[in-house]
């Protein structure tokens, strides 16, 4: 692991232990070059998952923006961090696990619906209207009838 002081790559692990998120190892580390100490979290990645577009374009699925997608969403509503993580952890997990490696982009995407359904309506109606790309007001009456329970037209 490089140092982020000196750019050095000889740091020593000083101390590991679980991350609060369990899903993690949080490692104390100190570079001897200059003395500087620091943490890295590190995940356990079970394969390299690929994310295709629909464009046919493919590139590196990237937890960090599944993350960022979710925050996007909840901006101002009042939702517990920890239920964030273990989300997109659950995700990353139900991915990965999937036995593929190229994943449609259009396949995260119902997931994070899916996950944002349970955490937050307002933030879940925010996602589908970029996901499903809504055009008119009609298209969110739609969704807030599948949230009611009702199917698309709010039976």
């Amino acid at each position: 692991m490089r140092c982020p002081y000196c750019q050095s790559e000889d740091t020593q692990v000083k101390d590991s232990r679980p991350a609060e998120d369990g899903a993690a190892i949080r490692r104390r580390r100190a570079c001897p070059d200059c003395g500087g100490r620091f943490t890295t979290f590190e995940r356990v990645q079970l394969r390299d998952l690929t994310v295709v577009k629909r464009s046919g374009r493919k590139v590196p699925f990237d937890r960090d923006k599944l993350l960022r997608s979710f925050d996007i969403a909840l901006r101002k509503r009042n939702v517990d961090p920890e239920r964030v993580e273990r989300a997109v952890t659950g995700i990353v997990r139900q991915l990965e696990s999937s036995g593929e490696s190229e994943i449609p982009s259009g396949e995260i995407g119902l997931l994070v619906m899916e996950a944002l359904k349970s955490l937050d309506d307002v933030a879940y109606v925010r996602y589908a209207s970029v996901y499903r790309n809504f055009r008119e007001a009609k298209d969110f009456q739609d969704v807030l009838g599948e949230l009611r329970g009702g199917g698309a037209d709010g039976e």
